[in-house]
Parts: structure tokens; C-alpha cells; sequence
């Protein structure tokens, strides 16, 4: 069983920043990427960046120069810095853990972006 918590959300002015975090916990292999995807109401969830268990990163075009992931495997801890925020930004950020075809979520943690 593997378990995925997001942390860090919350309410930020336009040109701001938050750091979220995700832990993962319970059976997990060495080989592994984490990413972190976002989701408006009616609107598909979307990828924002992704990093595998390599250091190898992902930044979808829409947030690049403004977020960074990165990870510290020794926590199992994945993070996504998030700069220059815009009203934009303003969704559901989930934490995703992909291991061996399988990826499990965590459960959301909001970010609004609003003066």
C-alpha cells in the first residue's frame, strides 16, 4: 500500500509564492517518478512538472521559469516551488507517485491566487 499527502496549499496574492510539498509513504521501490498535476472545475486535470527518481524534471510551458520541482529521496518527499504566481494558477494541485505501471494520488491541497 502506498499513500500519497500533499501539503502546503493556501491563499497567495498575484506575484507571489508557495512551496508544496507530497510525502510518500508505505511499499515503495527505488524507481520511481513523482509528479504534480492541477485541476479547475470543469476543466481536465492538467501536468505541471514531473521528476523521476533520476532527477530527471518536467515543467509544462505554462508554469516554466516560475516553478521548480525537486525531491529529496532519502524522505520520499517531492516539491514544487511555485514563483511569480498568477490568478491562473489558482486550482486543485495533486501529488502523483507512478511506480511499476501503478500511480496513486494523493488528495489535493488548494491553491488560490487572488488579491
Amino acid at each position: 500500500q502506498v499513500q500519497v499527502v500533499e501539503s502546503g496549499g493556501g491563499l497567495v496574492q498575484p506575484g507571489g509564492s508557495l512551496r508544496l510539498s507530497c510525502v510518500a509513504s508505505g511499499s515503495i521501490s527505488s524507481v520511481y517518478t513523482m509528479g504534480w498535476h492541477r485541476q479547475t472545475p470543469g476543466k481536465q486535470r492538467e501536468s505541471v512538472a514531473a521528476i523521476s527518481s533520476g532527477g530527471s524534471t518536467y515543467h509544462a510551458d505554462s508554469v516554466k521559469g516560475r516553478f521548480t520541482i525537486s525531491r529529496d529521496n532519502a524522505k520520499n518527499t517531492v516539491y514544487l516551488q511555485m514563483n511569480s504566481l498568477k490568478p491562473e494558477d489558482a486550482a486543485v494541485y495533486y501529488c502523483r507517485l507512478s511506480t511499476n505501471g501503478i500511480n496513486y494520488w494523493g488528495q489535493g491541497t488548494q491553491v488560490t491566487v487572488s488579491s
